[in-house]
């Protein structure tokens, strides 16, 4: 056995599992200049390793990135040249610069409340320039969620094996939280077997409450239906 890397590991899963991450920036970038046609900065919240970050870098002039954790702003840096990543908290960023689009993919789950959402929006909002736009990827809600769903994925690169397994469920006495369980094994040629599990707690908000946090925030936002993202995305700008 040896010790493994997680973000690593985490960043060759990611990569994959199949997600269309040039389809979903250029969605981004198209539902966005419907909105602000002269859109030319981006910021990335929560970019973990830069896998939309490498498209966006394709569709607008300045991408910028945001994460807690400075190793996925070092893999994010490495794959788009000259990357300007802040290892900052999502919610309360207080960086120098001004965009024309904010993005949030897939991170508003790891927030534990509404006042932590609305903490958030508010904090991306003070980062946009006049026209900006704010554009967040929600995760299930408690009707959508399945209690006891397991997941299973094998990604194989070069001399390496990968897999990923994971069991979720609701949080005991919690409606609106759910626990997942992720072990990930790992095979390759040189160094043999490893494996380690992670364990995360995530909120499920609803529909009423993303609406919620957005009007508290003081924003117009809006909601999407897109072939992209099957559940869809919300599209704020100052009111």
């Amino acid at each position: 056995m040896y010790e493994l890397g997680y973000v690593e590991v985490y960043d060759l899963v990611m990569r994959g599992r199949g997600k269309n991450y040039a389809g979903e920036a250029a969605e981004v970038a198209r539902l966005a200049r419907l909105r602000n046609p002269a859109a030319s900065s981006l910021l990335d919240v929560a970019c973990g390793t830069g896998l939309h970050l490498e498209q966006y870098a394709t569709l607008f002039t300045d991408v910028e990135g945001v994460d807690l954790s400075e190793d996925m702003l070092a893999l994010a840096r490495s794959r788009v040249p000259g990357l300007r990543g802040v290892r900052a908290n999502m919610r309360a960023l207080d960086l120098d610069g001004r965009f024309d689009v904010i993005t949030c993919m897939f991170a508003v789950p790891h927030l534990e409340s509404v006042d932590e959402l609305t903490a958030m929006i508010d904090s991306l909002l003070r980062h946009l320039t006049p026209g900006g736009l704010v554009v967040v990827e929600p995760w299930y809600g408690p009707a959508e969620f399945l209690s006891g769903y397991t997941g299973a994925d094998v990604i194989r690169e070069s001399d390496r094996s990968i897999v990923r397994l994971s069991h979720s469920t609701l949080v005991p006495g919690r409606a609106d939280r759910a626990r997942m369980v992720v072990h990930y094994a790992v095979a390759e040629a040189e160094r043999g077997l490893a494996d380690f599990t992670e364990a995360v707690e995530l909120t499920l908000f609803t529909h009423e409450e993303y609406r919620e946090a957005f009007a508290r925030a003081g924003c117009s936002a809006e909601f999407v239906s897109s072939p992209y993202f099957p559940l869809g995305l919300w599209i704020a700008r100052q009111a």
